[in-house]
């Protein structure tokens, strides 16, 4: 290799040398992306060609092995870089997202689709049982083989030719759809005076002037279309006319026209997800997609998703009548509409339960938020968390946290990223620099969380919601899947695991929140430090599900939409009419919107991670209801024995045995929907 590419191998984003064993981010610069990525191409090349070319019989360590293990430099460069493209963008980077995102989908296609490497692999396979493996490797084996299989190995020359360029198609096409989403959220912004804030609470007021003043508006107020900023100010400003300008802004992202439209993307991605199924064999993209899930097929995922819809809609319709009461009394006369809905039902609940979120927020620092998260993974898991300040990351706001073994021995490096920012895209997700695995020299992990919490003026303390606690709670049950990682094998390591079984370990981390011991001890007012009033935790927990209707439609109609596209044999000529009239075949709600609109879809279009897989989330709520009740059936919530069998079955145990084993050994069996919709309240 030329000496110029060895030094790129070197570098700062292959050899990391920065505190925690991280990347030295200070030495990390935008223009070194490009040719470190050509040279970790090409080394990886050199690596694959070398396992291909191969005469000796395949054994599990010249073959499996040395695939898993091959490709750290471009590994390491890709882990911060996509870290970066989500989390702290720029025009720099967003160029660069555009031309490797296409040139690494067809790095990927030309493996998977190496006749010699897949004949290596195919003649292990076919030997599996007289090689005497362990049921991991044997499991690691058989996902390969078939992830090969899937990816096109066994097609004729020019169909693995036209799945390569259907892939890098999408590739390119995913990247563009995600940009035009921030670009839109970037672009947009409602400035408003003291005037037009009738009825917004102190901390929304707060960060809309922060919001405003980040955007060179000083002593205004900006409604943005990050969810924290969005929500709160549907929820509390009187402003009707208000209220609906920004909603309609929520919902037309991706859907403006222009440069930043998403509907042709999404048009040409269907067609493009259609024909690649029928390449591969499979009746529908859907087909091919659940092939590898604990769901199995369109069906199973249909017979969960139709009977919570029903509920659901009863649900909304008793609610609905209920808010058009609060309305009229209100002085509304018109029917109400999507930009009236949390407003009216702000006020039902306080109606109801004598209880508003503004009660909750001065318990709910982000502080002390943070500090229950890491109680509960201690009480439960044995786990120390100690803040190393001065760690430099991709963002000045980035947190660094070692993680410690009960034994104070060294488990993985935690770095959390709260607030909101234009260079970040929306939402909240876990990922990591690097996995936790035992095979060849072994790793340890290297996990982050990002979030998207409006960020207070300085010095004044961030409050959450409630939904933003849970969220965070949540992110952090991934981020401890992949620390907790016990495996040998990288590609089943932490969340390389099923895609409906990945939310298991974060949907279930969300019922400690409100565990009250949490909450007695955690949550303090963040002026006189005094604990949540018991009345306020009975109130809340008696409130709980009391939105249950609106929030199961919502996310329900977004999963239903994703498998309808993906489930058919053609894809719809127009999908945004497709969109309308399936939303009319299912009886949606005119006063509800979807959670996300097809054109900003992310989930769904920007990548592949949860096309035909939205579903999955509520798939696995099923487990998350009845894997909680399993601690409540003994009365103590930190049970040590449940404990153990919680973290050796589901936490450490990564993706190195099927999902369906996994659950009962740490169960004793497979649970059925009821728990889910019981904790919904849709029963």
């Amino acid at each position: 290799m030329h000496t110029h590419g060895s030094e790129l191998l070197a570098g700062p984003l292959v050899e990391w040398t920065g505190p925690l064993g991280l990347p030295d981010f200070t030495r990390i610069r935008d223009e070194d992306f490009s040719s470190a990525f050509e040279t970790a191409f090409e080394a990886h090349e050199a690596e694959i060609e070398a396992i291909a070319a191969r005469a000796d019989l395949p054994t599990i360590d010249n073959t499996l092995a040395a695939l898993e293990l091959a490709g750290r430099p471009l590994g390491r460069i890709s882990a911060i870089f996509w870290c970066k493209a989500g989390a702290n963008t720029n025009d720099a980077i967003q160029a660069l997202e555009r031309e490797i995102s296409p040139k690494m989908a067809r790095h990927y296609s030309a493996i998977a689709m190496n006749e010699r490497l897949f004949a290596r692999i195919d003649d292990l396979y076919s030997r599996r049982d007289s090689l005497g493996l362990d049921p991991e490797t044997a499991r690691v084996l058989e996902l390969t083989w078939k992830s090969f299989v899937r990816s096109g190995a066994k097609l004729a020359p020019d169909e693995k030719e036209r799945l390569a360029a259907i892939n890098q198609e999408l590739a390119s096409l995913g990247a563009r759809f995600g940009q035009n989403v921030l670009a839109d959220e970037r672009g947009w912004a409602l400035f408003l005076n003291e005037a037009d804030l009738d009825g917004l609470p102190g901390f929304l007021r707060r960060c809309m002037a922060e919001a405003a003043s980040s955007r060179d508006q000083e002593g205004r107020f900006a409604v943005t279309l990050s969810r924290s900023i969005m929500e709160p100010f549907l929820t509390f400003s009187k402003r009707r006319d208000l209220r609906e300008t920004a909603f309609r802004a929520f919902v037309s992202r991706g859907d403006n026209r222009g440069d930043t439209d998403n509907r042709d993307i999404v048009k040409q991605m269907l067609g493009l997800r259609s024909e690649k199924a029928k390449l591969l064999g499979y009746g529908s993209y859907a087909a091919l997609k659940l092939d590898n899930t604990m769901a199995k097929s369109p069906e199973a995922v249909a017979q969960l998703l139709d009977p919570v819809w029903e509920k659901a809609l009863e649900k909304v319709a008793a609610d609905q009548a209920e808010l058009t009461r609060i309305a009229a009394a209100d002085g509304l006369n018109d029917a109400l509409a999507p930009w009236d809905w949390r407003y009216f039902q702000e006020k039902l609940r306080a109606e109801r339960y004598a209880f508003d979120e503004l009660q909750l927020k001065p318990y709910l620092r982000l502080e002390n938020v943070i500090a229950a998260c890491f109680d509960v993974a201690n009480r439960l898991f044995g786990l120390y968390f100690e803040e190393k300040h001065e760690v430099p990351a991709w963002h000045a706001d980035v947190r660094a946290f070692e993680v410690r073994n009960s034994d104070g021995s060294h488990r993985a490096v935690f770095l959390a990223d709260y607030f909101n920012r234009p260079s970040k895209r929306s939402g909240a997700w876990m990922s990591s620099l690097r996995t936790g695995y035992s095979l060849g020299e072994g790793a340890t992990p290297i996990i982050y969380n990002v979030m998207n919490f409006a960020k207070p003026p300085k010095g004044q303390p961030a409050l959450l919601s409630l939904d933003e606690a849970r969220t965070l709670f949540h992110e952090f049950g991934h981020a401890l899947h992949g620390m907790l990682s016990e495996v040998m094998w990288p590609s089943v390591s932490g969340t390389g695991v099923s895609r409906d079984f990945v939310e298991l370990p974060s949907q279930l981390y969300e019922h400690w929140l409100t565990v009250p011991e949490i909450l007695q001890k955690h949550a303090r007012h963040s002026e006189t430090g005094e604990a949540m009033p018991q009345d306020l935790m009975e109130r809340m927990e008696a409130a709980r599900s009391f939105d249950a209707g609106f929030a199961t439609v919502e996310f329900a109609a977004s999963a239903l939409i994703d498998m309808a596209y993906h489930s058919r044999a053609e894809a719809p000529e127009d999908p945004i009419a497709f969109e309308l009239e399936m939303l009319s075949k299912l009886k949606m709600p005119d006063a509800i919107a979807m959670r996300h609109r097809t054109p900003h879809f992310a989930h769904v279009f920007s990548g592949d991670g949860y096309s035909a897989g939205y579903y999955s989330y509520m798939w696995s709520e099923v487990l998350d209801a009845d894997a909680f009740s399993a601690f409540e059936e003994t009365g103590d919530p930190f049970d040590p024995e449940l404990a153990r069998k919680l973290r050796k079955h589901i936490y450490s145990a990564g993706g190195s045995r099927d999902p369906e084993e996994l659950y009962t050994a740490f169960r004793g069996k497979m649970p059925s929907p009821e728990a889910m919709m019981a904790k919904r309240g849709l029963v």
